[in-house]
């Protein structure tokens, strides 16, 4: 088992409900994609799977552990290690080497002398430069974070993932700052990645053709609550008419699956920003 929620749910400390009665289980291996409006609790999600948060509500098993929460300080590092989560906004050091950031993927992994070491001088050239490779950032390996582009930066924080191997991989908008080839081939990585590693991969995607035309199954998120799971191929125009529904909102439409993706959008969904 990936992980499995039961009846999850999680109130902010200044009372908001971010999460209402989420149930979801997903397979090991499997790929998901989580879609739905801004503010719909797909990062909260996202952190409570990846026991960065704790839910106040339900249960949780992550990776075959159950309540992440009641476990020690040491057992708990172990289950992280075995997560890895790639941010909307990557916390890379500023002046930090890409090698090095890329090796840092491994921290939770090594002993702590190995970690330690790892900050001084790059242990693993080799492997840093094979993750980094196929999202066409293999030149920039001794380059400072502050120097790469937004979308660099992105794509630097999807390397340090896929060099730590992660049995549990999140990713949370990986692509948003990507231009939508770049997004789509780097996307299609991710899924490869996961499925030839046997890892459970569960990615946050605002683009909806993205999400349809990448993975096989889809998970629409409104207001804290599932709306639907269902296959891709089941996803209709009014799943995400009653997902996006919004007073002057336009919303995705689909068309006819083409021989080269599972569904196309012929409108981009434009989704208010979370306040």
């Amino acid at each position: 088992m990936g992980f499995a929620l039961e009846g999850v749910g999680l109130t902010h400390a200044n009372g908001h409900v971010a999460l209402r009665q989420v149930s979801l289980q997903v397979a090991q291996a499997e790929c998901v994609a989580l879609i739905g409006p801004s503010g719909a609790g797909k990062t909260t999600l996202l952190s409570v799977i990846g026991t960065a948060l704790a839910p106040d509500a339900g249960q949780l098993r992550v990776l075959d552990q159950p309540n992440p929460a009641r476990l020690g300080s040491a057992a708990l590092r172990r289950l992280r290690s075995r997560i890895g989560t790639v941010h909307q906004a990557p916390p890379l050091p500023a002046r930090q080497r890409v090698v090095t950031t890329v090796q840092a993927g491994r921290i939770g992994q090594w002993p702590w002398w190995k970690s330690l070491a790892s900050l001084f001088y790059p242990l693993d050239i080799a492997g840093a430069r094979a993750a980094l490779e196929p999202l066409d950032l293999s030149d920039k390996l001794f380059v400072r974070c502050d120097q790469l582009s937004g979308g660099q930066l992105q794509r630097a924080g999807i390397a340090r993932v896929l060099y730590q191997q992660p049995e549990l991989l999140l990713a949370d908008e990986p692509v948003s700052a990507l231009d939508p080839a770049l997004a789509l081939s780097t996307v299609r990585l991710l899924v490869q990645q996961a499925r030839s590693s046997h890892c459970t991969l569960v990615t946050s995607l605002h683009a909806v053709d993205l999400a349809l035309e990448c993975f096989d199954r889809i998970v629409g998120v409104r207001a804290g609550e599932l709306l639907f799971d269902l296959p891709a191929a089941q996803v209709t125009q009014q799943h995400l008419q009653e997902l996006y529904a919004s007073e002057g909102q336009e919303l995705p439409r689909l068309q006819t699956p083409g021989a080269d993706s599972v569904h196309a959008i012929q409108a981009t969904v434009a989704v208010p920003e979370c306040h």
